[in-house]
């Protein structure tokens, strides 16, 4: 099959993926008890399986071998793609598909010396799961809540930053930040699997997911071990079922007395009578309940919080899970997010959201690892790697109050390169660098190619969506 010919295939198999998503998710929302059967054959549908290799191949995880040392290059040019399909197809029809075990790869968590596993399926692995939850994910997203913003479809983080922003305005003063211990390590594999259950009737289906949990983990020393909880973190497959298994806490706040789902009347009538109110914001594992009460009221949830997790055999980890007011502020997703006094009034105070000073520190240390490199490498080289850093860090941070710290980073920035440039150039005058690497006598350039100015950043403030985020699939209203 050629380019053109492979091209116009995947045109078709995305328009019959996407009609076939917008069916089943309008099937699910219009009976919340529904259970769906025969879905096995659109796992090995060629269209599903077609669009599934092309997410597996354009992630930036193609790359990466799994157990079996194949990648998504090694089976375009070896296997050949349309080969590759069409035997994973017919193992999946005469349902001799077993995945493999998962490679482990221990990588560091930020801003620790402590380390996380992520696994690493094979790309056949990576296939079957993208199809499967082109399947799952149009099912499961007519339950999940609004307050749920990790991993899903047209939804990012700033919706959750937003939302605890929002409240935070509005009388939901005390705020209860969880922290899950190890969730894609510890979540119960009887309590996802009869969660899933709820929506999916086809056993064929389930025993598929079954054997993606089961598949086992090779670990960095070579040893095989198997899985007896949790869903590798790095598959495609296994936000969708921490999201399945996460949401028992997201329908259990909605359900509380004073929850999203109690009416306007209700909850002022609960605050009349001395009783709180909550809301809950989730990103993946990370959340937070804003509590309109007290700080006993906050406590108190503490305890029927951990009671919910453990039903999915998940904890809170006691050192990190705490209770603060928000005049104390909170770090939630990289913002820090707290109430001050207006510069230049007396009493008035205002909600404000800005970058973390983990975050700042971050993305500082990179800048400084980057300057501190071979200074062999011609000044272009470091100029991209800069930009291409700090686009996507002042792109995430720009919806919020960032200019001081952008700026504070422009002046950081400045002084690390031209500490690279003065290395580089030992022999120069400070006149000659200016003249040579500025563009202006100041700013770093390269030719054509400027030092990206964080300071000229535009910030702009991101608003609270709710419940008016669109479907993802356009004809469902």
């Amino acid at each position: 099959m050629n380019t053109d010919e492979l091209e116009h295939a995947l045109f078709e198999a995305e328009r019959r993926v996407r009609e076939i998503q917008t069916k089943l998710h309008r099937w699910a929302t219009d009976d919340p008890d529904r259970r769906f059967d025969d879905l096995f054959n659109l796992v090995g549908d060629p269209a599903f399986l077609l669009v599934a290799w092309d997410r597996v191949r354009g992630n930036k995880g193609a790359r990466t071998a799994g157990v079996d040392g194949q990648t998504a290059y090694y089976v375009e040019a070896v296997q050949g793609v349309e080969g590759f399909l069409d035997r994973l197809r017919s193992e999946l029809k005469d349902r001799s598909f077993q995945p493999i075990a998962v490679r482990e790869r221990m990588i560091p968590k930020p801003g620790t010396i402590k380390r996380r596993r992520l696994g690493i399926p094979a790309v056949r692995d990576r296939v079957v799961q993208a199809s499967l939850k082109l399947i799952l994910e149009p099912i499961f997203e007519a339950d999940f809540l609004p307050c749920s913003y990790g991993f899903r479809p047209k939804r990012r983080a700033h919706d959750a930053v937003a939302e605890v922003h929002h409240f935070a305005k509005h009388s939901y003063e005390w705020v209860v930040e969880g922290d899950i211990t190890a969730c894609f390590d510890e979540i119960s594999h009887s309590a996802l699997l009869d969660r899933v259950r709820r929506r999916i009737g086809d056993k064929r289906v389930l025993a598929l997911v079954k054997a993606f949990l089961k598949a086992g983990i090779l670990g960095e020393d070579g040893a095989l071990r198997d899985t007896q909880t949790g869903t590798p973190q790095g598959g495609i497959l296994s936000p969708v079922l921490a999201n399945v298994a996460l949401s028992v806490l997201d329908e259990h706040v909605a359900g509380m007395p004073g929850g999203p789902r109690s009416t306007q009347w209700q909850r002022a009538k609960r605050r009349r009578n001395g009783f709180a109110n909550y809301r809950l914001a989730r990103y993946a594992d990370d959340f937070v309940i804003m509590v309109s009460g007290t700080k006993a009221h906050a406590e108190a949830l503490l305890t029927e919080v951990a009671a919910v997790l453990s039903t999915v055999g998940l904890r809170l980890s006691p050192d990190k899970t705490l209770i603060t007011h928000i005049d104390e502020g909170l770090d939630f997703l990289g913002w820090r997010i707290q109430r001050h006094r207006k510069r230049g009034t007396i009493s008035r105070h205002y909600v404000y959201i800005y970058p973390a000073k983990k975050a700042l520190c971050a993305v500082m240390a990179k800048v400084k690892t980057a300057c501190h490199q071979d200074t062999n490498l011609p000044l272009e080289v470091l100029l991209h790697q800069l930009n291409r850093m700090l686009r996507g860090w002042t792109a995430y941070f720009r919806h919020g109050c960032s200019s001081a710290t952008f700026n504070y980073l422009r002046s950081y920035l400045w002084t690390q390169v031209f500490g690279w440039l003065r290395r580089k150039h030992r022999r120069a005058a400070w006149k000659e660098l200016r003249r040579r690497f500025t563009r202006d006598g100041w700013w770093p350039a390269d030719d054509d190619l400027a030092l990206f100015n964080p300071a000229a950043v535009h910030t702009k403030r991101y608003y609270y969506r709710g419940a008016q985020i669109p479907s993802p699939w356009p004809s469902v209203v």
